[in-house]
């Protein structure tokens, strides 16, 4: 699946900054981890994303290639790309078979079908009708432009749409090296944005359109986790409940 660093999204859900001056830590990869202050502790250095020290990630020193104080947080309501994707309108119900057509998609791309769906909450919250103020449109707010590269007919067709946006999102993780953070921020902002930034844009809007989506899809992930462990404790509980059988066994 080529949704295998989602781990390490997992440690990066406060993405969106706070007003004062943060740090990007630049690794070797060229990705860069923002953060509000930091510890190094020998071989590893933690990156905290709040003024706490409950929420951090520990990266190994060697790593890290530099610190770059962050630029201050634009507004994206003057200065997002053309292409950016604004908070939607709703216009109509979602697609009852929302469900299938995400998972359709999701396996045609090799993708994970909660991050497809976590996007899709943050795009247009499930209704297959909504249109920003920008013009994007459908459950995935693909922009026309977009949707006719893609062969999109109409965009308000769930599964027109939703096959789309995924082909589309899968183009960008590959055009970014598998980095979910990249490519969710040129799905936001433009490619262009985040080719002029090096990375994900200083633009509020983009970095709480990220963050989100982290957040959505690990809360996903631990639903689940929490309905496995408590489905295995239920049926550990029916077996030790079983009346004992005629040879006493």
């Amino acid at each position: 699946m080529l949704m295998r660093r989602w781990a390490m999204l997992g440690a990066l859900a406060l993405l969106t900054s706070s007003l004062h001056a943060r740090e990007n830590a630049v690794l070797r990869s060229g990705f860069a981890i923002s953060h509000d202050h930091r510890q190094q502790l020998g071989a590893v250095t933690l990156l905290f994303f709040t003024t706490s020290d409950t929420e951090y990630v520990d990266v190994e020193t060697e790593k890290i290639v530099s610190f770059e104080r962050e630029e201050p947080l634009l507004d994206t309501q003057h200065a997002a790309s053309p292409d950016s994707s604004p908070t939607p309108t709703f216009t109509g119900p979602s697609s009852p078979d929302l469900n299938q057509i995400v998972e359709e998609a999701a396996r045609r791309n090799q993708l994970d079908s909660d991050f497809i769906h976590a996007v899709i909450h943050a795009e247009s919250r499930g209704k297959s009708n909504a249109v920003s103020r920008k013009g994007a449109q459908g459950l995935m707010q693909l922009m026309p432009k977009t949707a006719a590269k893609l062969g999109v007919t109409n965009s308000f067709d769930a599964n027109e749409n939703v096959n789309a946006g995924t082909r589309y999102l899968r183009e960008l993780l590959a055009r970014y090296n598998y980095d979910p953070l990249r490519a969710l921020a040129a799905y936001n902002a433009g490619t262009g944005r985040v080719q002029q930034y090096h990375g994900i844009p200083p633009y509020r809007e983009t970095r709480a359109y990220i963050s989100s989506i982290v957040r959505d899809f690990n809360r996903r992930k631990t639903e689940q986790e929490r309905q496995k462990k408590s489905s295995k404790q239920a049926a550990q509980t029916s077996t030790a409940n079983l009346p004992p059988t005629q040879d006493g066994n």
